[in-house]
């Protein structure tokens, strides 16, 4: 009953399920992987002391920034140059800019320094210049922005002086020096503008060691693939079933019926017409 299964068009079929049901399968453990290691990075974040409460060490020795040295606290030498502002930005559920200062160090590389937050626009808006002469800065080290950091602006069309996210690749674009491939964010707020004193800006964690949205979402595939090589079993479970009895029933003479027929049966030929041309008066048929 089952050679159907042999057919071209059954192996087709049994061709896909077979290459589809572990690829979901490897799928869904891939993602539950990534699930689980973000859970044990948030563990062993917890169980770390907090990164800004450790000694100072000079910026060179921190990079690059990996999950260890992110929030750590670097030292850098320098003399401050170009000032750029970084929009939309939230700070105590308030929308504001930072602040931002390339401080050129004696390498002849400049660090990006987050001086400080500010509310408001930061089109128009008037900071505070960055301190003269040469500055020994100690913040709180974080890797460069990408386009999924939180209040990265990747779209650009910003006006001129300000930047959509933190990153050396966009930074090495606007000044004629090289940028590190990280950025400090000082703890001690510095005098403001007319928005008031600029506020420190909170080292963020770095990036996968929490249980944000994105490791629940690695556990919401997981269930995905899993249901999906579920169905697809399903559905040829179901294919095989609905074949085989179809051709049980045209084995046992169990066709379905003509829908031309009806009730009674075929339905009878209609009776000639007596008076029809083919015909003479009698009804006898004409020669």
């Amino acid at each position: 009953m089952y050679r159907f299964l042999l057919t071209p068009r059954w192996w087709g079929i049994n061709l896909f399920v077979v290459l589809a049901i572990p690829f979901c399968v490897f799928m869904g453990t891939w993602q539950l992987g990534r699930f689980e290691d973000r859970v044990q990075s948030h563990e062993q974040a917890e169980k770390q002391p907090d990164p800004s409460t450790r000694a100072a060490k000079p910026l060179d020795e921190l990079l690059p920034v990996d999950k260890v040295t992110s929030g750590r606290p670097a030292v850098a030498t320098g003399t401050y140059a170009d000032q750029f502002l970084v929009p939309g930005r939230k700070l105590d559920d308030r929308q504001g800019f930072y602040v931002l200062s390339m401080l050129r160090t004696d390498s002849g590389k400049a660090l990006p320094v987050v001086r400080g937050w500010l509310p408001g626009s930061a089109t128009g808006a008037r900071v505070p210049a960055a301190p003269e002469g040469e500055v020994t800065v100690t913040g709180d080290l974080q890797a460069s922005e990408n386009s999924r950091s939180d209040g990265v602006n990747a779209r650009g069309g910003l006006p001129g002086g300000q930047v959509g996210m933190i990153s050396a690749a966009t930074l090495v674009n606007l000044v004629p020096y090289d940028v590190y491939d990280a950025w400090v964010t000082l703890p001690e707020a510095e005098a403001g503008g007319t928005g008031g004193a600029m506020k420190p800006v909170p080292a963020a964690a770095p990036e996968g060691s929490g249980l944000d949205l994105k490791a629940f979402q690695n556990l919401g595939y997981t269930g995905e693939w899993f249901v999906f090589a579920g169905f697809v079993l399903f559905m040829w479970f179901r294919l095989v079933r609905r074949e085989a009895e179809a051709l049980r029933d045209i084995e046992l003479g169990l066709v379905p019926e003509d829908p031309a027929a009806g009730p009674e049966g075929p339905a009878a030929p209609a009776p000639e017409d007596p008076a029809s041309p083919d015909r003479d008066v009698a009804g006898t048929p004409v020669r």
